[in-house]
């Protein structure tokens, strides 16, 4: 299990992500939801151990992750929001370097990488430089590069930035069968709240969490708003999606600072 505990960034005193806690279990997708400027990428990249938290403790399997960042790392499969890549290497040649920096014996590095691309129709295009191919297409080659490993925690931040609706389906597919084979999968979205319900405190008694349901299962499946301005989602089922905020935003004390 994952388990995030009252964490709290704050960049010249000010607040960035201020005492947030939920917790992703294995089996299970979590959804990190929030407007821009609410912090998420500040979490992630607490997360991922490449900034230190200014409090709170982020705790994989009960033990704080900074205590040993390169043995949670090597569980670790990251999809970053920008797909960021050397555009000189082909699509394989880049998850062969990914594989090699990580460790992996070339042969099962080269089956892996084949065997995913094929998966993220990227086959025919292996041999074609990473400079040619569309935004989609090295966003699925950052996805695959997180699979090569098989790790047992995901973070997926803007996954789906730039997929079409057919690789849309596949990733959350992917996604469900991720979780069935008992992987701990976080998934960082952007989504449009209302500044009136999400105001950031600064220094005050936080307000109580607030939910939404999210379209899904009819009862396993709510979405919690941090005071700062993030949402959590919890998605037992694996399905994912957000309904337009209404009557089902509501008080929630399913998840507490």
């Amino acid at each position: 299990m994952l388990e995030i505990r009252n964490l709290t960034k704050r960049f010249r005193g000010a607040p960035v992500v201020d005492d947030v806690s939920f917790a992703v279990r294995p089996g299970e997708i979590t959804g990190y939801l929030g407007p821009n400027g609410s912090g998420k990428s500040t979490t992630v990249k607490i997360l991922t151990g490449l900034l230190h938290a200014t409090s709170g403790h982020v705790l994989y399997q009960g033990q704080d992750i900074f205590h040993d960042t390169i043995a949670f790392r090597q569980r670790l499969g990251y999809v970053p929001e920008e797909p960021n890549l050397y555009g000189y290497l082909t699509g394989l040649e880049y998850l062969q370097l990914a594989g090699g920096l990580r460790g992996l014996p070339s042969n099962m590095v080269t089956r892996r990488a084949n065997q995913l691309l094929d998966l993220l129709y990227l086959h025919e295009a292996r041999w074609l430089a990473i400079g040619n191919y569309s935004k989609g297409m090295k966003q699925r080659v950052l996805i695959a590069a997180a699979l090569l490993h098989d790790p047992d925690v995901l973070i997926f931040d803007e996954a789906q930035s730039g997929l079409d609706i057919t690789n849309s389906l596949l990733f959350r597919h992917l996604l469900r069968e991720l979780a069935a084979r008992g992987k701990v999968v976080l998934y960082i979205a952007c989504t449009g709240v209302g500044r009136k319900d999400l105001r950031p405190h600064r220094g005050h008694r936080p307000r109580p969490h607030r939910s939404r349901r999210l379209r899904g299962a009819p009862a396993d499946i709510t979405a919690t708003a941090e005071p700062g301005g993030s949402l959590h989602a919890a998605c037992a089922s694996g399905r994912f999606g957000v309904e337009s905020p209404g009557d089902n935003f509501r008080p929630h004390s399913a998840m507490t600072h």
